[in-house]
């Protein structure tokens, strides 16, 4: 499995709007790739995706720009990659499909093992929400995790 700069520039991006502006300001989205050191461009391309995902909101005008749709401590990393269509799996098979990793029928010997890892790093970041990166909260210990 690899995540790509997509994925990681969009949790970036996300963080710093959730640190600068959260769901009550908007914060232009040239003050994030400045200090995140992303291109503005490519930035805008990932917004677009998580604008459209219910993720951000635009706000238009002086003053304007992005921010979250949501609190933060509701926003998932998991989400945050899903928006911009970075898939979380560790194997090449296509879901459903019954030819393996390998492009033979059935499935590859290490099949399982490779589907049990993404499996859990989707768990992993399906519980790791923008308010537990910026508190650096990488155990499990969220309070929104608690409470499930």
């Amino acid at each position: 499995m690899r995540l790509t700069s997509k994925g990681r520039y969009a949790v970036m991006a996300m963080a710093d709007l959730a640190l600068h502006g959260g769901a009550e300001r908007a914060v232009p989205l040239q003050d994030v790739a400045r200090r995140q050191e992303i291109s503005l461009s490519y930035l805008e391309q990932l917004f677009a995706r998580m604008r459209r995902a219910g993720l951000v909101s635009g706000v238009r005008g002086p003053g304007g720009g992005y921010r979250l749709s949501r609190d933060a401590g509701s926003v998932t990393v998991a989400e945050i990659i899903a928006a911009v269509n970075e898939p979380i799996k560790a194997t090449r098979c296509e879901e459903g499909s019954t030819k393996s990793c390998i492009g033979k029928s059935g499935r590859c010997i290490a099949h399982g093992l490779w589907q049990e890892m993404g499996d859990r790093i989707q768990s992993f970041l399906t519980s790791v929400s923008l308010a537990d990166v910026l508190a650096q909260r990488f155990d499990g210990s969220s309070a929104r995790v608690a409470a499930e």
